[in-house]
C-alpha cells in the first residue's frame, strides 16, 4: 500500500534532479517523505521502543535459534487481537491465524500467494483483482503482477473536483465485478489521500460484496495513526468478519512505533470453517520457506510487548490533526480560492490538497516545496517551523494560476 508513496517520493526527486541541493537548503520543503515525522522533523520513533530493544537484546533468556517460519507466536496472537478485537467470534470458533511478514509489502505479496493456491479449490485462481483507481496503486499491482496475476483492475475511488471519496462510483464498478474477485480495499487513513470511508459506506460496500460473492483484502498499512486507536481504525475488518466473511488483511506496525528498518507485518487470514485451519496454515508456511524462509524477530518482540499499553501513538495523531487545523486556518485568512474544509475530514498521515500539476510545478520551481506529482503530502512533514511558508507558498500557486 505505501510502496505507491514511495515510489511517487523517489521519482518526484529524481524529476528535479537535486537531491543534495534538496539537503542543503534549509529554505526547501520536502512533504513526500514515507515515514512518520516529528515536530523537529526527525523520524517518529515511539519513545518505549529504544528502551524495549536494549532490554532485549540484554535478555539472556531469549532463545537465539532460529524462529517459527511464520513468525512470533506472541506478536501474530496481540497483531490479530488488535485487528479483530479479543472477542471475535472467528477468534473464537478458532478459524483465525496470523503470519509475520516482511512489512505490509511482504503481508500483500505472501496473501497474493496464498490466495493462488487456496481461495478456489476447483482450480488455480489468477484474478481479477480489483484495486483503488492507477495513480494510487500502481505498486500494488506490481506486487500481485509478481505473484503471477496479471487480471488487475481499477474501480474509482478518489473525486479530485469533490475532493473526497465517491461512493456511488466505487459501488457502480464493484457491481460489474465477477464472481470470486478480490477487492482491495484500505481499512483507515488512505494512502496517499487521507480519505476514507465511513461506516455508512462500509456496510454497503460490504452488502455488495457479500451478495456479489467478492473477496475483501484489507489493508492496514499505519494502524493506529489515523484515530489513535489501534483497534479503532481496524472496525472495517471487525466488520467484515462479523458479517461471516472470509477475508485477508495486511497490517504493519512500522510507522506508528518507528520500526522502519525492521519490517514488522502481520498478514491476518479469516477463514469460514474452522476445519481448513490446518490446512491454509500448512499452505502458507509452504509460500513463506520458498518467500523469505523466516521473519526477523526483533521488531515483532517489540511491537508484542508495545501492543499491550500503545496510548503513545495517540501523541503523533494529534499533533497531525492540529496541522491540518492551523494549515486550514493559514489559507483561509490568506484569502486563499475555494474550501479548504477537506482538510480536517482526511485523516492519518496523509492528504490530497487538491492541487492540480500546473500548481505542483509551481511550488518545486518557485517555491522549492514540493509535493507528489497528484498534490498529495505528508501532513506530519510540516511543523511550526515551516507551516506559515507553506501556507504562503499554496496560496501564491493558487492565485498565480488565476
Amino acid at each position: 500500500h505505501l510502496l505507491a508513496w514511495d515510489n511517487f517520493q523517489s521519482t518526484t526527486i529524481a524529476k528535479y534532479n537535486s537531491i543534495n541541493l534538496i539537503r542543503s537548503s534549509a529554505a526547501v520543503m520536502i512533504l513526500i517523505q514515507s515515514a512518520c515525522l516529528n515536530e523537529e522533523g526527525q523520524t517518529f520513533v515511539l519513545p518505549l521502543v529504544g528502551k524495549l530493544k536494549k532490554q532485549i537484546s540484554a535478555d539472556p533468556t531469549l532463545c537465539p535459534e532460529y524462529p517459527s517460519s511464520l513468525g512470533l507466536a506472541e506478536f501474530t496472537k496481540r497483531a490479530t487481537e488488535f485487528a479483530l478485537g479479543k472477542n471475535s467470534l472467528a477468534l473464537m470458533e478458532n478459524r483465525v491465524f496470523g503470519i509475520q511478514t516482511i512489512g505490509c509489502t511482504g503481508a500483500v505479496r505472501l496473501g497474493a500467494e496464498l490466495l493462488k493456491h487456496w481461495y478456489n479449490t476447483r482450480a488455480a485462481w489468477c484474478g481479477p483483482v480489483y484495486l483503488f483507481a492507477r495513480w494510487e496503486a500502481d505498486s500494488l499491482a506490481s506486487i500481485f503482477e509478481a505473484a503471477g496475476i496479471q487480471d488487475i483492475h481499477y474501480y474509482f475511488y478518489w473525486d479530485a473536483k469533490q475532493r473526497d471519496v465517491c461512493v456511488e462510483k466505487l459501488l457502480a464498478d464493484l457491481e460489474q465485478a465477477p464472481e470470486q474477485s478480490v477487492v482491495v480495499l484500505s481499512a483507515s487513513a488512505h494512502c496517499p489521500t487521507g480519505a476514507d470511508l465511513s461506516e455508512q459506506h462500509w456496510a454497503l460496500i460490504i452488502q455488495l460484496m457479500m451478495r456479489r460473492r467478492l473477496f475483501p483484502f484489507i489493508l492496514l498499512p499505519v494502524q493506529g495513526l489515523c484515530c489513535g486507536d489501534l483497534q479503532r481504525d481496524a472496525w472495517p475488518v471487525q466488520h467484515c468478519a462479523s458479517q461471516g466473511m472470509e477475508l485477508l488483511c495486511a497490517q504493519s506496525f512500522s510507522h506508528c512505533f518507528g520500526l522502519y528498518g525492521d519490517g514488522v507485518g502481520n498478514l491476518l487470514c479469516v477463514l469460514k470453517q474452522s476445519s481448513l485451519l490446518s490446512a491454509v496454515q500448512s499452505q502458507a508456511d509452504r509460500l513463506v520457506r520458498a518467500l523469505w524462509a523466516r521473519p526477523s524477530v526483533g521488531g515483532a518482540r517489540v511491537v508484542a510487548t508495545v501492543l499491550s499499553n500503545p496510548e503513545e501513538v495517540k501523541h503523533i495523531v494529534e499533533r497531525c490533526m492540529l496541522i491540518r487545523e492551523r494549515l486550514r486556518e493559514r489559507l483561509r485568512l490568506l484569502g486563499s480560492p475555494g474550501c479548504w474544509d477537506h482538510l480536517i475530514k482526511q485523516r492519518g498521515l496523509y492528504c490530497c490538497t487538491g492541487l492540480n500539476g500546473q500548481q505542483v510545478e509551481f511550488l518545486s520551481k518557485r517555491r522549492h516545496v514540493y509535493l507528489l506529482p497528484n498534490g498529495c503530502l505528508n501532513v506530519s512533514a510540516i511543523n511550526s517551523s515551516n507551516l506559515d511558508y507553506i501556507a504562503e507558498s499554496i496560496h501564491l500557486a493558487l492565485t498565480s494560476a488565476l
